[in-house]
């Protein structure tokens, strides 16, 4: 449909007076401004829905809009019309009326396609999902129309297979050798329970690549040791790939943590890099990596302590106290571990008088930093107190900023090992 300029003049000048008893749909025919959006509707078969009671609040791209998207995605899109081109004008209309007026910094509203649209507010003007409100609040009598500057394309659909992680693994071509394994293992039922699990699954190269010896050991203890590696490939919960950040860590179902790093060549698991993300199951998710996890081998509350580069000082201290057999221990125990910067806080006699009597009070002061038992984050309350080996009570407070034990912040939490935890403190607990 071809407009004139006057009609254009007559359109702004008229505005409010001519949206009386009309459509959101005839203010897009009607408008100068919005022809490839008036083609692009019809073609999508989605005039007379928009033309309905409604109410509907339609963000409507501009012809120099559409535009810049290029005309290859254009046609594209027209060549898939009531498909790909519906699902993205859906995602320009929300059902209701959302007038400026109530629209705030921050607000989220779910359009069409039940996708959410954030808008933004400052001094340059309205944004929605990053494309500007040129012209707001045209209303109409089936709800309200803004002008926006950019074609909004909606966050990929999540593809869903029939089936559960296990049905997915089973009917993989490249998994052959994980399902003879997660059988072995007896893991089979509990994979296609209701979850939600993450799997992060290893190809059979990946599984080829392990020393033969090593493969034959699993097998030689199939509920226990294969049992164990696998799960450490499994996390309570459903991670999808966009919520993977560098550095981040989270708990597998062997009770240990699993590291993301972030590169130029995309996401690693504890260094074995997903291939293929955001396989969506009934009860979870599955993302295929080319290598093995394997567990570190079984490290100590006092392993901890003795290879981290910040707790020298205690290391050098729970030998001097003699503590070091006890803490390798069957436990299990949970450590707050104070850090060489903590102890350098102390006096200095402070410090010189717990060395004078290494088996009393420096053993009774460490003592103090020792629960029996496990108290990870988890369990950890606001208002919790834990007696400690040396007898005496430690209090924590849990807030939205964290967790403190005896008003010292536990800056690092959960580093499990086989015989306990350890949180990392940032000064030492005075008995």
């Amino acid at each position: 449909m071809r407009k004139s300029s006057f009609l254009a003049a007559l359109v702004c000048f008229c505005l409010p007076f001519m949206t009386i008893g009309q459509s959101v749909v005839d203010v897009i025919v009607n408008s100068p401004d919005h022809n490839t959006l008036e083609a692009a509707v019809i073609a999508a078969e989605l005039a007379d829905d928009l033309s309905g009671d409604g109410p509907f609040t339609v963000f409507a791209p501009t012809d120099a809009a559409f535009a810049a998207i290029g005309e290859e995605t254009i046609n594209a899109l027209l060549a898939d019309p009531t498909g790909d081109l519906a699902n993205i004008l859906l995602h320009h209309v929300v059902f209701g009326v959302a007038t400026a007026d109530n629209i705030s910094d921050g607000t989220r509203i779910s359009n069409l396609i039940g996708q959410n649209l954030e808008f933004k507010i400052n001094d340059s003007g309205i944004f929605i999902n990053d494309a500007n409100v040129s012209v707001v609040d045209i209303k109409t009598s089936n709800g309200v129309v803004h002008v926006i500057d950019a074609v909004m394309l909606p966050a990929p659909v999540k593809t869903r297979v029939d089936g559960t992680i296990m049905d997915v693994v089973s009917t993989s071509p490249v998994h052959t050798t994980l399902n003879t394994l997660i059988s072995a293992a007896q893991l089979d039922d509990d994979l296609s329970s209701a979850g939600p699990f993450s799997l992060f699954a290893p190809t059979d190269d990946a599984i080829a690549a392990l020393p033969a010896e090593v493969t034959e050991a699993l097998l030689a203890d199939p509920t226990g040791a294969l049992a164990s590696v696998l799960l450490y490939h499994a996390v309570g919960g459903v991670i999808e790939s966009d919520h993977l950040s560098d550095g981040l860590q989270f708990s597998n179902l062997a009770g240990r943590n699993l590291t993301v790093s972030i590169t130029d060549d995309g996401a690693f698991i504890n260094g074995a890099k997903v291939s293929v993300a955001d396989i969506f199951t009934s009860n979870g998710v599955v993302h295929v990596i080319d290598a093995v996890i394997v567990p570190p081998a079984a490290t100590t509350v006092l392993d901890v302590i003795a290879n981290s580069p910040v707790h020298t000082t205690l290391a050098s201290l729970v030998g001097t106290a003699g503590l070091g057999d006890a803490l390798s221990g069957a436990g299990p125990f949970t450590v707050f571990a104070p850090t060489d910067e903590a102890f350098a806080a102390l006096p200095t006699e402070v410090v010189e008088s717990l060395l004078a009597d290494p088996t009393g009070a420096l053993t009774n002061v460490l003592l103090f930093h020792v629960v029996a038992g496990v108290a990870d984050t988890s369990n950890i309350t606001d208002g919790l107190a834990i007696s400690t080996l040396q007898g005496q009570n430690l209090n924590f407070a849990a807030t939205a900023d964290g967790v403190t034990v005896n008003g010292i912040n536990i800056s690092v939490t959960d580093l499990k090992t086989s015989n306990g935890v350890v949180h990392v403190i940032d000064a030492v607990l005075v008995p």
